[in-house]
């Protein structure tokens, strides 16, 4: 079993800043420091759509084009944590966010939400 366990999320006004994280737990079936990472979201009625990537050191990230510039993905290995620091935050940012390792694994999501 992996379990991936994001936090950091809530309410938070436009112009404002969100850092989330995602906790690996230690797991047989899987090391975090072997794994590229990424960064999804899901709006309310709208499809899941990728966010970030980032690769095992950490040293090449990518971005979809609605957050670069805005957000910046991190991982600390030692720690077995995922990050994404967001700023310039807007409405629809709006989302619940996951983090995502291949083959299928899946945290269970933190809101985020952006509102005046």
């Amino acid at each position: 079993q992996v379990q991936l366990v994001e936090s950091g999320g809530g309410l938070v006004q436009p112009g404002g800043s969100l850092r989330l994280s995602c906790a690996c737990a230690a797991s047989s079936l899987f090391t975090f420091s072997w794994n590229t990472m990424h960064w999804y979201r899901q709006a309310q009625g709208k499809e899941r759509e990728w966010v970030a990537t980032i690769n095992t050191a950490g040293d090449n990230t990518n971005y979809a084009d609605s957050v670069k510039g805005r957000f910046t993905i991190s991982r600390d290995n030692a720690r077995n944590t995922l990050y994404l620091q967001m700023n310039r935050l807007k409405p629809e940012d709006t989302a619940v966010y996951y983090c995502h390792a291949w083959p299928d694994y899946w945290g269970q999501g933190t809101q985020v939400t952006v509102s005046s």
